[in-house]
């Protein structure tokens, strides 16, 4: 995630973290050489005047717009849900720590509780980026339990069964009321919950076809302009149609890389940074100090 102030809006012009233009440059420069190429040639194509106006290309471009607008938006209410259910994981995390702390039996160890909770967190970052199970969870669970992750298909779940059970004991060894425990089962519920929307996301891409159409779209309109533009604007025309493309193919890609929010791109969620501030939030709780809070690299990338 990209984490900056707001520059100055002469700045804002030509920053490039951000911008896409790494990603669209080639894209853009066949664009920019084929319109010179146009221009070059007075809309003619092998000796045959191509006799476009600019007339149909308002339609489509209206059309392509709204298109597009629809694909961002999708990608979008995806990157947005994506993050409110980490909020629920954070809020979970938080009211079920202050919960083990406060609502067992005084001299019950709630510390293997709550930073179980933690390795939920950690446990669910790896697995929604595609990383090692256990990475980042030493020192957070029992020995017997981190091996059994080694080989599970879903870490996280794993934890939640182990944190259930932690209530089980406790409540069994008359520790935890069994009301109270009832409650703090919800929590872990909204934690299912929180985990199995997230793999929804991250297993279900928009269609395929969609995307084919909408590239293809983008692609055709942004090289068929230069012949509508030519005959009207003359060696304007580069010019035009490379702010055209560049904001129909920023667009598509943009839409491209919030689709899957659990990536590692640089508009993606900062999963590490969010996981981070979980850990901190629950080592006050049992009255640490918490690890410093992760800052943004040079070029402003928060993961």
């Amino acid at each position: 995630m990209i984490v900056r102030p707001r520059p100055h809006w002469v700045h804002l012009l030509f920053v490039r973290r951000g911008s896409l233009v790494h990603r669209i440059f080639w894209q853009q420069l066949f664009v920019f050489l084929l319109a010179c190429t146009v221009v070059v040639m007075h809309g003619q194509l092998f000796h045959w005047k191509v006799t476009l106006t600019a007339a149909p290309f308002s339609l489509m471009g209206v059309s392509l717009a709204i298109f597009l607008g629809f694909r961002i938006n999708a990608s979008y209410d995806r990157y947005w849900e994506a993050r409110k259910l980490w909020g629920t994981v954070l809020v979970a995390a938080r009211n079920l720590a202050r919960q083990a702390l406060t609502l067992t039996t005084p001299g019950t160890d709630a510390r293997p509780f709550v930073l179980g909770l933690i390795a939920f967190a950690v446990a669910m970052r790896n697995q929604l980026r595609g990383r090692a199970r256990d990475a980042g969870l030493d020192g957070l669970l029992p020995a017997e339990v981190l091996a059994r992750l080694g080989t599970a298909r879903s870490a996280p779940t794993l934890i939640l069964m182990w944190l259930a059970q932690w209530l089980r004991e406790r409540r069994g060894a008359g520790a935890l009321e069994p009301m109270l425990a009832q409650h703090m089962e919800q929590g872990l519920d909204e934690l299912s919950g929180a985990l199995g929307g997230c793999e929804r996301i991250a297993n279900t891409p928009l269609p395929f076809t969609y995307s084919v159409i909408l590239h293809r779209s983008v692609y055709l309109y942004c090289m068929l302009l230069p012949f509508g533009l030519v005959d009207s604007i003359g060696w304007m025309t580069p010019l035009v149609v490379a702010f055209v493309s560049y904001t129909f193919f920023a667009l598509e890609a943009l839409s491209d890389e919030i689709e899957d929010p659990f990536g590692v791109m640089p508009n993606d969620l900062a999963l590490d940074a969010i996981a981070a501030g979980i850990d901190a939030s629950l080592r006050e709780l049992l009255g640490e100090i918490p690890p410093p809070a992760p800052q943004p690299d040079a070029n402003f990338i928060l993961n």
